[in-house]
């Protein structure tokens, strides 16, 4: 390799692949022109089949065959984009790491835009902002729900916005793959390593190959990751609801008492009674919901759940990592 070859920066593209063979092929040929722009930098690509149920593991190994900066790994079970896409972290060997979807609905073309607040700029982390979501109403109120809950939950600044198109720094990529548990969620885990974000505006192109996969039960999956993964604050809020619960009920009770005693002929409220022991019922047993799922999810992970389970590599280098994998 030539002395002015190994001057350039890599970027490493990291693209989960699920029911996308007409799509992910358009998605590494717009890269590979993107990158040529600039004969500065060179490309990595690691394309991660989420067990997908058509042909995208077959087109991807097409391609590598003829491209050896096209890597492949082929996971031998479903974990989702955000284990897919650490799956990838162990693999990217570049100064910058880029996470981009396999529908052609990230704006490849304005990679460039992303990429300079870290390169001429000071910041590590660089996440397209998007002025309009092409996506259905329910992913937009999915979407709008897991904002809140990470400015809530991890001081995220309420302006800026997470999606699918991120680039980040080398450093900030080996911070995220130390995670060790199997519910990873990645902007949490880039904000753990960095307060130096920003967003860039864009446009999201609309998907003209292809559905989308993102189902409820994977939204509320990705949900309670964000909501249980970093930090207490939901226990703490359980338990000081439970607290005002006990006081309230104190001074019901007393207030039973006391007009009983001024009014002996009020008659016992057999109605109010019931509602009153139904709402407790559900709030206690909410209370108990939310402590079984950080027990459960502390169970799994000491019994070192991995996130990924690699059935096969291509172009990509033989060491596997570690056993218990993040």
């Amino acid at each position: 390799m030539s002395n002015s070859t190994d001057k350039k920066s890599i970027i490493s593209f990291i693209i989960p692949c699920y029911a996308s063979e007409g799509s992910v092929g358009l998605v590494i040929d717009e890269i590979r022109d993107v990158v040529a722009q600039k004969p500065d930098f060179d490309y990595q690509i690691v394309a991660v089949n989420d067990c997908s149920p058509d042909n995208v593991l077959s087109v991807l190994q097409e391609i590598a065959a003829k491209d050896p900066k096209v890597g492949v790994i082929d996971l031998a079970k479903n974990g989702g984009r955000h284990n897919a896409l650490i799956c990838g972290c162990h693999y990217a060997a570049g100064d910058y790491v880029v996470f981009i979807d396999d529908d052609q609905q990230c704006p490849a073309d304005r990679l460039w835009d992303l990429l300079d607040p870290l390169i001429n700029g000071d910041y590590d982390v660089s996440i397209a902002r998007y002025r309009k979501k092409t996506q259905s109403g329910f992913k937009n109120f999915g979407s709008a729900v897991n904002d809140r809950v990470a400015t809530w939950l991890l001081g995220k600044d309420p302006k800026l916005k997470f999606s699918n198109f991120s680039v980040m720094k080398k450093f900030v990529k080996d911070e995220v793959i130390k995670y060790t548990n199997p519910y990873p969620y990645l902007s949490g885990l880039m904000l753990r390593a960095t307060k130096r974000v920003i967003n860039v505006d864009m446009e999201e192109r609309v998907r003209t190959i292809g559905v989308g996969h993102y189902s409820f039960r994977k939204s509320f999956s990705l949900w309670m990751n964000s909501f249980t993964a970093f930090s207490v604050k939901p226990l703490r809020i359980a338990t000081g609801i439970g607290v005002l619960w006990a006081v309230l009920g104190v001074l019901m009770g007393m207030r039973t008492v006391i007009k009983k005693l001024l009014n002996p002929a009020i008659p016992l409220g057999y109605s109010s009674t019931m509602a009153v022991l139904l709402f407790s019922t559900g709030m206690i047993m909410f209370m108990l919901g939310l402590i079984g799922e950080y027990v459960g999810r502390i169970y799994i992970s000491l019994n070192n759940s991995p996130q990924f389970v690699i059935r096969d590599k291509i172009n990509l280098p033989d060491e596997a990592p570690p056993k218990r994998i993040a």
